[in-house]
């Protein structure tokens, strides 16, 4: 090697070449190979002891201590031990002589690199490491110093990654826990010290009892005079080096309260001294003082403060999130939530709205978010707890998360906020449903809370109280399909609907007035429509008019929103006492829709087109889908009417059908049109009234639909429309008998309306005398997809019906079948129709294949075999990318159906389907990287096994009384082995979610059927399946399923635990590279003989864990390393 001068000369120069801008990729490539090998050579170290110590260039001390990190993680057990006395001398001392000229990256970097030597050497070679870091935090000038070590320690040691054996991870634990008690008293002295040396007690006495804040709601909390006086005190300045110190202190002890257990070492002085900096982030005084001296110097002072506050809460925080409290540390606690309150109550302590709300401005963001973290872990972890303390005021903790909730200074802050009210909705709710005796005692504790709640939430929701935030909510930009707007008012509805469960009358009161009165507005616009030349117009044209209508409209339509959510709370066994309110409501629904379609609200013109007009489209739409929630309302009311035979029910059912039939139509606009088919929908599938298609209105609907000149609806309105009509004929009505179900007519109307829907489809079937119509290609795919897209659905909603409904939608249907199977073939070549006609037909086996009868659906099955050869399914999976991937899926879900169906009638198909399956399908996508086609078809192998499993095992009651166990004659073996080797291939590729679902498979196999105890899996199979999961396991290639593995090894284990133990696993240690014989023989050891399921896994993850670590160290050990 050159000398170390010039060596470091060199260094320097290729450092700035290759951060240099005008250095070329490839040139960079050239010196990282050239630094690589550099790092490789023994020895190197010593260069990078002298770069250190010699340098000023922040590239070259990096990489000094990158090749120091790389020695000490992956090559330490080859280095010799004067060499390791060497580097662990000399790295400390560097530190300490430079730590304050360093850059803070290299001094952190320096830090980390000595405590991975602790990691490795302490305490049994570097006795001294932790009592050296004890030290540092103790001397004054090294104090910050100390703390960065401490952190870097807590983050290295207390849960180290991969590459330690889990003895010594266990052994680093524990000599850390031994050292807990002496590092949090070293932290809360320090702590501590800074309080009291810069606090100014003095100076300011504390308040009179008679001053405001004696007489606040949380005063009783505080019961030891000393903590009141003591967060009374002001808050102290302090200067920038003790505030680092503290910030250094905080960011330590959050770590470790990230894994130290709740104990006693965690006193009561060091919650209080946490306290005390967490109000560093309610002091708005000093971000005040900051900004009014407007020296920089001074705003950075400001935001430190704030940081101490967020750091502080930070450490709270993590011990809230702690479940499992012991008894001993209740009261802490107890009285970390009133300290907590205590800041609570300073942050919204004020009367004026207005001035909370600055206040909460003030505040750093981050503080914001940690304190309503800890509101959120308070409500949700530790409420129920806390609650049966008598001195615990719950009620004045809501007045006060009322206050902070309905003060957050942005949206984000506000929808937290509310997560925590809908947290605790749902612990009083699931209260009262456990202990319904004291329900109105809760209730009433409770009640001004929930009430004052839905006030102001619905008040949040309406521009008329908020339209300065509103308007800022965007509701064009979609985020998991919903845009912000929609967002807001979908989480404000969630907590008026909770409070609705727990007060039904007090909700419908607050609630039904305040819609009453945009109501009044929508309905009197009636007396502004004027008849213009080119239709109607709206004479209100006043900008202020203007605005203030669009507001009301936008109101009415959250509104409406909001009444739709509350139906579920009328029906089921409150039906009858609530009756009345619902009445009212839906009457009211009723007239709002008819009027809009009367007045035809939609098609109006209005003096700013681009506002009023989107806004009264959407009320309207609204009014019907608000309609649309309480069809289970009248679903109940028609079987009460069908008892008493109310005209007023027949009255509202035909009012809201004279609502919706003029908005079916293609000059309507797709929002409302749509809502308006939802809504019909519901009325045929949910309420089913007798009378229904004698409306005349559903009767015009009808012969619109059916006449071939109409025009056709938009896609999805056709297939809403034509679902209802089916439907309307199809469904059994309620409380009927089957005498008086009038099935022959409604089977006469069903045929014709089916006919009418498909004349266009049958047209296209080949026949003797038209061999084939030449209709152009896209209009025939046009027709098939109109056809086929309504019949699937109207299939698809039958299916789950009586017998007879599905009877006669199949007599209505066979043509259609008939026809779309000649027609298959044809398109064999087209996989965009070959996908829907598949779609059909696999819709057509799941709801009516007993309807098909078994002729007919095997001759579909036969035809789908004849026509899917290899060679059309390679050109499908290779050539014609995803849609020729779906129909292969497509067509093997249908297989799914057939193999899942009992009794004997499909059995036969069972060979042809496996074959297909393993001689067809499986060769095409075995090696393919891609995940398309291969969950299904492990799924269709999965049910072929699951349904079919004597179909390979033939057990015999006779064989199993003479044999005592069951040892099942095998058929089909062939078959069996193939599907199982298919299953084990799979667990060798990296596609994790096919890896999941076969790894259930399996074990499901094993659940219901005893897969593993099967002689020829357990002798031929069974180790070869445990050798691949412990592979995976030990490549770390599917991670996030180690549990689910686990499970699995330890399911098959268990079938032969003797065999395990006694011959896999040595033969799996023996077949093991990369370790030696004495390794072997530790791993072999260590793994104990142990039969139940925490023991083994656990087990098995050491074994895991212990054999990469051992491969690591090897890997590390220089050439020609002799091993004794």
């Amino acid at each position: 090697m050159a000398s170390e001068e010039a060596s470091l000369r060199a260094l320097e120069s290729l450092m700035t070449e290759f951060f240099h801008d005008c250095t070329t990729n490839e040139r960079k490539r050239e010196i990282e190979e050239l630094l690589n090998n550099f790092a490789q050579q023994v020895g190197a170290w010593r260069f990078c002891l002298y770069f250190l110590s010699s340098t000023r260039n922040d590239y070259v001390m990096m990489y000094s201590l990158t090749v120091f990190e790389n020695l000490i993680n992956k090559m330490w057990l080859g280095v010799p031990s004067q060499d390791k006395m060497e580097i662990r001398s000399c790295l400390p001392k560097l530190l300490l002589a430079h730590h304050k000229t360093l850059p803070y990256f290299i001094r952190n970097k320096l830090c980390k690199v000595i405590v991975d030597i602790g990691r490795q050497d302490w305490p049994m070679f570097y006795h001294d490491f932790f009592t050296n870091i004890l030290q540092l935090i103790q001397s004054p000038v090294t104090t910050p110093l100390g703390l960065i070590m401490l952190k870097t320690t807590s983050e290295e040691l207390a849960c180290p990654r991969e590459d330690l054996s889990v003895a010594r991870k266990e052994e680093l634990r524990k000599l850390l826990l031994d050292q807990v008690q002496t590092v949090l008293g070293l932290l809360t002295g320090i702590l501590e010290t800074v309080w009291d040396k810069h606090s100014v007690t003095a100076a300011t006495p504390p308040p009179s009892p008679t001053s405001g804040e004696s007489g606040d709601l949380l005063s009783n909390l505080l019961q030891s005079p000393s903590s009141a006086k003591l967060l009374h005190q002001p808050i102290p300045i302090l200067d920038v080096e003790s505030e680092y110190v503290c910030s250094l202190a905080l960011e330590c002890l959050a770590h470790l309260f990230s894994w130290i257990p709740l104990s006693a070492s965690i006193t009561p002085s060091l919650l209080t001294t946490i306290f005390h900096f967490a109000r560093f982030g309610c002091d708005t005084r000093a971000r005040k003082m900051a900004s009014v001296n407007g020296s920089s110097q001074n705003c950075v002072l400001g935001q430190e403060r704030g940081r101490l506050g967020v750091l502080a809460m930070s450490c709270i925080n993590e011990l809230m999130s702690k479940n499992c409290v012991p008894m001993e540390f209740e009261e802490y606690l107890l009285r970390m939530f009133q300290q907590t309150f205590y800041l609570l109550q300073k942050i919204t302590k004020d009367n004026n709205a207005h001035t909370v709300k600055s206040r909460l401005e003030e505040l750093d963001e981050s503080y914001i978010e940690k304190f309503t973290d800890f509101l959120r872990l308070f409500v949700s972890v530790h409420l129920r707890r806390i609650e049966s303390y008598s001195q615990f005021p719950v009620v004045e903790f809501l007045t006060l998360l009322f206050k902070y909730t309905f003060h957050q200074p942005t949206h984000e802050g506000y929808f937290s906020c509310l997560d925590i009210w809908t947290l605790f909705l749902d612990y009083l709710t699931s209260k009262i449903k456990s202990r319904l005796g004291d329900k109105e005692a809760v209730l009433n504790r409770y009640e001004d809370a929930l009430v004052l709640l839905l006030t102001e939430v619905l008040n949040r929701i309406q521009f008329r109280y908020n339209q300065a935030q509103l308007e800022e909510l965007d509701d064009e930009t979609l985020d998991d399909d919903q845009t912000e707007w929609q967002r807001y008012l979908r989480q404000s509805l969630e907590v008026v609907a909770k409070v609705m469960e727990l007060l039904p009358t007090h909700a419908f009161s607050t609630l039904f007035p305040v819609l009453q009165d945009n109501l009044e507005v929508y309905l009197g616009l009636q007396q502004f429509v004027v008849t213009s030349g080119s239709g109607h117009r709206l004479n209100i044209t006043a900008e202020n008019d203007c605005r203030r209508l669009h507001c009301s409209l936008r109101d009415l339509s959250s509104l409406l929103q909001a009444v739709g959510r509350l139906a579920e709370y009328f029906t089921g066994d409150v039906f009858a006492a609530r009756f009345s309110d619902a009445l009212t409501v839906v009457e009211r629904l009723v007239k709002v829709t008819l009027y809009g379609s009367q007045i035809k609200l939609y098609n109006i013109e209005t003096a700013v087109p681009s506002v009023l007009k989107p806004d009264l489209i959407d009320v309207h739409a609204q009014s019907l889908a608000a309609l649309q929630a309480y069809s289970h309302w009248l679903a109940q009311y028609c079987s009460e009417a069908h008892r008493q035979n109310t005209q007023q029910f027949v009255t509202l059912i035909s009012t809201t059908m004279d609502a919706i039939t003029p908005l079916i139509s293609t000059k309507v606009q797709d929002k409302l049109l749509l809502s308006a088919c939802h809504l019909l929908v519901s009325l045929a599938t949910t309420v089913r009234p007798v009378f229904l298609i004698s409306i005349p209105a559903v009767q015009k609907v009808f012969n619109s639909i059916v006449d071939a000149s109409a025009q056709r609806l938009t896609d999805k309105a056709q297939v809403l429309v034509c679902r209802a009509l089916s439907n309307t004929l199809l469904l059994p009505w309620p409380n009927l008998p089957e005498s008086e179900q009038q099935w022959a007519l409604r089977s006469i109307n069903h045929a014709s309306l089916i006919s009418a829907l498909s004349r266009d489809y049958h047209s296209l079937k080949p026949s003797a005398t038209a061999p084939q119509r030449k209709v152009p290609l896209d209009d025939t795919k046009v027709i098939i997809h109109q056809t086929l897209s309504v019949l699937e659905d109207i299939v698809e909603n039958i299916s789950g019906e009586s017998t007879k409904s599905r009877q006669i939608c199949y007599q209505s249907l066979q043509e259609s079948v008939q026809v779309s199977l000649a027609l298959f073939p044809a398109f064999i070549h087209q996989s965009d129709v070959t996908d829907e006609m598949l779609s059909f037909f696999l819709t057509l086996f799941r709801g009516l294949r007993v309807q098909m009868g078994v002729p007919f659906t095997e001759q579909i099955i036969q035809t789908f075999l004849n026509m899917f050869t290899r060679e059309q399914l390679a050109e499908s999976i290779l050539h014609e990318g995803s849609t020729g991937c779906r129909v292969v899926e497509k067509f093997l879900k249908i297989l799914q159906v057939v193999v899942q169906e009992p009794g004997q009638v499909f059995k036969p198909f069972l060979p042809s389907i496996i074959a297909l399956c393993m001689e067809q399908v499986y060769p095409i996508i075995a090696e393919r990287p891609s995940p398309d086609v291969k969950a299904e078809l492990f799924e269709l192998l999965f049910r072929t096994l699951h349904h079919n499993w004597r179909y390979f095992f033939k057990s015999t009651v006779l064989a199993s009384v003479q044999r005592g166990i069951a040892e099942e004659q095998m058929e089909n073996e062939p078959q069996f082995s193939a599907i199982m080797q298919a299953f084990g291939q799979s667990f060798l590729q990296p596609d994790i979610h096919l890896f999941k679902q076969n790894l259930f498979y399996l074990e499901t196999l094993n659940t219901k059927q005893k897969l593993y105890h099967k002689k020829i899996f357990r002798t031929t199979m069974l180790f070869q399946f445990v050798n691949v999961l412990l592979q995976v396991l030990v490549h770390k290639s599917h991670d996030l399923l180690q549990e689910e593995i686990g499970i699995a090894i330890y399911n098959m284990a268990s079938v032969d635990f003797d065999g395990f133990f006694a011959a896999f696993l040595p033969e799996f240690l023996t077949s093991c590279d990369g370790v030696d014989a004495n390794q072997k023989n530790v791993l072999g050891r260590n793994f104990k003989m142990d039969r139940d399921l925490p023991s083994f896994t656990q087990n098995v993850h050491r074994l895991v864990n212990d054999l990469r670590y051992y491969r690591l160290c090897n890997d590390s050990l220089p050439p020609g390393t002799v091993k004794l």
